[in-house]
């Protein structure tokens, strides 16, 4: 099978400091890969550039067969990558729903609309992918009034509205109650095996991870140091000696 997204020796450098040094890995499609590693490994570094907003050193960048090494960020995401971020992002002062059918116009590529027709665009569809992740029901609520397990959901939402084939999710349970995570990645991961959805995602939370992952691989210093199902990577020496310690 054709990997998703293929990674053949990624490097960043800073001054001298690696970043991340030759990292390569490949995801396929229906997929969930987690990225794993203590502060400071890398992983913002090499997420952020398959998202194009770091161009690395060397390495080349393949999704869905295509070099994507050095694209900028919109590009990226018009080839089908869908993106969220830790820390959420939604206009506060506009609806739920509204805030579905910015990102749908931007897809679409009619936010030359204006703003007070904008609303009776895509209603349909933002409607849809609302109730994909269980929001549907408060599709008019400002969102500066969600709590934050709903603005985390709305965010995946968001992220689905391009039709992604290819979901990067960057601690997507942060700050979030131990249920509120485990829901939120169950819904990830059906979302992700009924649509055929590569996932790749940074996290911290160990039993999010090894719950999830399909596969996980770990950074540390810039270097991929184990990749493998969740059970070898649990058992890996090295894995234990940098970043999970005692745990089992």
């Amino acid at each position: 099978m054709t990997a998703l997204l293929e990674v053949e020796g990624l490097t960043k450098s800073y001054g001298g400091v690696h970043a991340v040094r030759d990292v390569s890995f490949a995801l396929e499609t229906g997929k969930i890969l987690a990225l794993i590693g203590p502060n400071g490994a890398g992983k913002s570094t090499c997420f952020n550039m398959l998202n194009g907003q770091i161009r690395p050193d060397r390495g080349v960048i393949r999704i869905a067969g295509r070099n994507t090494t050095g694209l900028s960020p919109r590009a990226i995401w018009r080839l089908g990558v869908g993106r969220t971020f830790q820390i959420t992002a939604t206009f506060n002062s506009m609806t739920v729903r509204e805030n579905m059918q910015v990102a749908l116009l931007s897809h679409h590529r009619e936010l030359f609309v204006p703003r007070g027709f904008a609303g009776r665009f895509h209603v349909g569809r933002a409607d849809a992918l609302l109730d994909l992740v269980g929001m549907g029901h408060q599709a008019e609520r400002a969102c500066g009034e969600l709590a934050y397990g709903d603005l985390k959901r709305l965010e995946l939402a968001v992220a689905l509205a391009n039709e992604p084939k290819l979901l990067l999710m960057d601690e997507p349970t942060a700050g979030m109650a131990p249920k509120e995570r485990a829901d939120l990645m169950n819904l990830t991961a059906r979302i992700a095996r009924e649509r055929g959805l590569g996932v790749l995602f940074t996290e911290h939370d160990m039993d999010v991870v090894f719950a999830h992952a399909d596969r996980i691989m770990v950074l540390n210093r810039g270097e991929l140091i184990a990749q493998g199902v969740p059970q070898q990577v649990r058992n890996d020496a090295r894995v234990k000696a940098t970043y999970l310690g005692g745990a089992t």
